[in-house]
């Protein structure tokens, strides 16, 4: 079996190669990238996959047997073309099977809920394509928070509209562990399955993050409305009504949710308070 894995330049797709090569070795192993000279130190053959270029996707997944398509960036009309680029250039190649990287996420009601509408389709387009299939819904990584430490430690607090819900996160090497087990084992065809660890608060993530980081950090609700505007103030007009989407949907109750992760890998996700022990070491 050959697999491939699109948008290795990316975090998540570079994670899932690093764990593919691991399980079957870099011979069997090929990215796809963009801009595949900017791919660096993976030590797989890389080639070129813009998916607004089907003649191009179609003569890199040549001689593919298994796909990971990884969900891209663009707004959601744009990403549903996107995506069905993809699939039916992999169709056309003879690739035999794809598997897709969706969200989790309220279908409506909220800022992020397009984005949610868009992956579902593309979820509906690969059930369509007549190939096998695997599809894995994506919890909210957990590493951006970690990431935001330093400014989290200026503020001495969480603030966001998630109010008390509760959030099942995931680490994208948790995510890559899975997709290399939904690409490679053909008894995980035909699913759709989320990928999270246990729900947790954002009071419990302050905790978890004071524990790593030495911090005393609170937690405070916001208005969905407050939130919204202080996210776009920081990241602009798109992303920032998306983020408030996002953390809407987490005080809806939309993220708090067992997931399938024990399913695919046949042990539990990763628990928090040993993701968290690891970082303070």
């Amino acid at each position: 079996m050959t697999y491939a894995i699109t948008a290795v330049s990316g975090q998540l797709g570079r994670e899932i190669a690093l764990k593919l090569i691991d399980k079957v070795g870099s011979e069997n192993v090929m990215g796809l990238a963009r801009t595949p000279a900017r791919v660096e130190g993976l030590g797989i053959e890389v080639r070129a996959g813009d998916y607004d270029k089907p003649d191009e996707l179609r003569a890199s997944l040549q001689g593919i047997d298994a796909l990971v398509l990884v969900s891209g960036m663009a707004p959601p009309k744009d990403r549903i073309q996107q995506h069905s680029n993809v699939i039916e250039a992999a169709r056309e190649a003879g690739v035999r099977k794809i598997v897709y990287t969706s969200i989790q996420g309220p279908d409506e009601g909220t800022a992020f809920s397009p984005v949610v509408q868009s992956n579902r389709q593309t979820e509906a387009d690969i059930r369509a394509s007549g190939l096998d299939w695997a599809i894995g819904r994506n919890g909210i990584y957990i590493e951006p928070d970690v990431e935001y430490i330093d400014s989290y430690r200026t503020k001495g607090e969480i603030a966001n509209s998630a109010g008390d819900g509760k959030c099942g996160y995931t680490t994208r090497s948790e995510l890559a562990h899975a997709y290399t087990a939904l690409v490679t084992q053909d008894n995980l065809n035909g699913q759709t399955v989320n990928l999270n660890g246990a729900p947790i608060t954002q009071e419990q993530l302050a905790g978890y993050l004071n524990l790593a980081f030495g911090t005393h950090l609170t937690y405070r609700a916001m208005s969905s409305a407050d939130f919204v505007a202080d996210r776009t103030a920081d990241l602009g007009d798109f992303i920032g009504p998306i983020i408030g989407g996002i953390y809407d949907g987490i005080r809806h109750g939309t993220y708090d949710r067992s997931g399938d992760f024990e399913t695919v890998m046949g042990r539990p996700h990763q628990s928090w308070e040993d993701y968290f022990s690891a970082l303070a070491h």
